[in-house]
């Protein structure tokens, strides 16, 4: 299946919808994970396979992402949650319980930022990429909802599951 990406000439409520966003990040599975890169197939990181999602879905990035350590969260300003503060620039937060579409960000320790994210493909399961393994769908488990920190959803999207 191939997607045309969306502008904003063309970009509905009714065209744009979380199945859309879900449908794009299966097409990830199974791309290696590589840090820092954002090509299907060749390699991705977490952010990586949200930044390819949104050029999929909506065009060209809204802003470069800044090269980083694996461990830059550890080393964020006090204060300073920066993957949550890129989201709030370009995604709108959501409310409620994960979605199909919704991005999620995971902290692991409470006193950290947020630092790694995943797609959620509905109620119970998300797609994400994590050092040592391929883009895979795998279960919301309470480990993982215990750790998420902020939800957000694509721009424009719009109703569905």
């Amino acid at each position: 299946m191939t997607f045309e990406p969306m502008t904003s000439e063309t970009m509905t409520s009714e065209t744009m919808t979380p199945e859309t966003i879900v449908t794009l990040a299966r097409t990830w599975i199974g791309t290696p994970y590589r840090h820092q890169a954002s090509l299907k197939g060749v390699g991705c990181d977490c952010l990586g396979l949200l930044r390819g999602v949104w050029r999929e879905a909506l065009g060209p990035e809204p802003e470069a992402a800044p090269p980083y350590a694996a461990s830059w969260a550890e080393s964020a300003p006090p204060g300073r949650d920066p993957l949550a503060e890129a989201a709030g620039r370009h995604l709108v937060p959501a409310a409620g319980p994960p979605r199909a579409g919704d991005v999620l960000l995971f902290r692991f320790r409470a006193s950290l930022p947020a630092r790694h994210c995943a797609l959620a493909t509905g109620a119970g399961t998300m797609i994400h990429a994590h050092d040592g393994a391929a883009v895979t769908e795998v279960a919301l488990t309470p480990w993982w909802r215990r750790h998420l920190a902020h939800a957000f959803r694509f721009p424009g999207v719009g109703g569905g599951a």
